[in-house]
């Protein structure tokens, strides 16, 4: 059958467009984020660029809200998060964190004595049927860090 028979089974990228008779023309996405996140009580944002060598992506302090509606944060935010493209995989971007978390390892580790500290993975894609790898080498962040290796996924 040619793919503009109307008699042609239609392909469906999720579930949800499935279970709505709505498919998408849209190519397939897949979208990767890792940021170092540190929060907690008056914490010292220019201490904590200076010794990791890097200007956060935000911060913000307990208080202060994202926008006028938004609700207030409850503590001080540090996060980090590579300038690399969305469209590289997560491993690029982990380890582009780990460039910059395993000189200073030991002061990071200190500071978890006053702060949490997190790795924030992200994924999100418009395909609710795909997967993606993490070689083994890049666990060495979490595994320094004694965090978890965990993953936000959204699909669109």
């Amino acid at each position: 059958m040619c793919a503009t028979d109307p008699r042609a089974p239609r392909k469906f990228r999720t579930l949800r467009g499935f279970i709505n008779g709505k498919g998408s023309d849209e190519a397939n996405y897949f979208c990767f984020t890792a940021s170092l996140r540190i929060f907690g009580g008056h914490i010292p944002f220019e201490e904590i660029s200076q010794r990791l060598g890097v200007q956060p992506t935000n911060t913000h302090r307990q208080g202060e809200r994202r926008e006028p509606r938004s609700p207030v944060y409850p503590e001080d935010g540090w996060v980090f998060r590579p300038s690399l493209p969305e469209v590289e995989p997560l491993e690029r971007h982990i380890g582009a964190l780990w460039q910059i978390v395993r000189p200073e390892l030991k002061y990071l580790r200190a500071l978890k004595q006053r702060f949490k500290i997190g790795v924030f993975c992200g994924y999100r894609s418009n395909c609710d049927h795909a997967g993606f790898d993490v070689p083994y080498k890049c666990l060495d962040l979490f595994t320094a860090l004694e965090v978890p290796f965990t993953v936000s996924v959204i699909i669109m």
